[in-house]
């Protein structure tokens, strides 16, 4: 059984994979961007996602597409922080938070969140330093080659699975060392930060080569350019792709689907789930 234990005594269960919620509460995020901008429909929105069926809700306050700007902290902060408040205030779900600075990770944690999902993998100065404080909220470590405006620009790899491996080994024994026990850690490999579009295939082929840790991991490709270059889609055409792309990382090993297409990605995964175990009932 994998399970994470996290605040106010509740556990996390991912004996099946389960779908995690994107909520982007910014202006320029590459597919849902200004569209949650406002407290209010930042809220109903996350309900709606919870009612489809997510297990945990991603809340955003900065683009990582490549190319965005820089966020300034007190912006983040502006952006994310009433929101954790507020969703905690209505509901009992579990929150995540996208964040790779160390002051919005410790605000949003005293807010109520329960995960810390950092694209720079603990690396910004004092991330680690408070995520040894709260020793019940867990951490998602994303792999990146590269820096978020920059990571297209050419990435290349000598082995990419073992190269980012070795990134993960390396990034656990940082968070060890610095007291989180490694329990609490969920693996990202990454779709779409530093890697090609043959490299993102090869990482979704071959998802499982992720799983020698025991420990979750994350696949999040929902809507990415990946399946737009390849199928020559729009954002807005890229259910079918990202719905592949969900079934085969679940297949491979993903314990945790990151989605914008909440409903539709539960139904797959619900379908594949029936016939691994067979139906019983009608």
């Amino acid at each position: 059984m994998t399970a994470i234990k996290l605040p106010r005594g509740r556990t996390l269960h991912l004996d099946d994979p389960i779908v995690m919620g994107i909520l982007n509460v910014t202006p320029d995020s590459f597919s849902d961007g200004g569209n949650y901008c406002q407290l209010d429909s930042a809220v109903k929105q996350a309900q709606a996602l919870l009612n489809q069926g997510a297990k945990i809700i991603d809340i955003g306050g900065e683009s990582t597409r490549p190319g965005a700007p820089d966020v300034s902290l007190d912006e983040e902060l502006k952006r994310v922080i009433p929101l954790v408040k507020a969703l905690r205030q209505s509901s009992d779900c579990i929150i995540s938070i996208d964040t790779s600075k160390s002051e919005v990770m410790r605000q949003a944690i005293i807010a109520g969140a329960d995960i810390i999902n950092d694209v720079r993998a603990l690396q910004e100065p004092g991330a680690i330093d408070v995520l040894a404080e709260y020793p019940d909220v867990a951490i998602c470590l994303m792999h990146m080659q590269g820096q978020p405006r920059t990571m297209q620009s050419n990435p290349v790899y000598t082995d990419l699975f073992a190269d980012i491996n070795r990134f993960f080994a390396e990034r656990i024994a940082a968070c060890e060392q610095a007291g989180i026990q490694k329990h609490r850690i969920i693996l990202d490999p990454g779709f779409g930060f530093g890697k090609t579009l043959a490299h993102n295939y090869q990482i979704l082929d071959k998802f499982d080569e992720f799983n020698q840790f025991n420990l979750p991991v994350l696949a999040g490709l929902s809507r990415k350019s990946m399946i737009g270059n390849l199928l020559k889609r729009d954002t807005s055409e890229r259910l079918a792709g990202s719905l592949a792309g969900a079934l085969i990382a679940a297949q491979n090993g993903a314990k945790i689907i990151r989605v914008h297409d909440v409903l539709e990605t539960v139904d797959v995964l619900s379908v594949w789930q029936a016939c691994k175990k067979g139906i019983t009932n009608e």
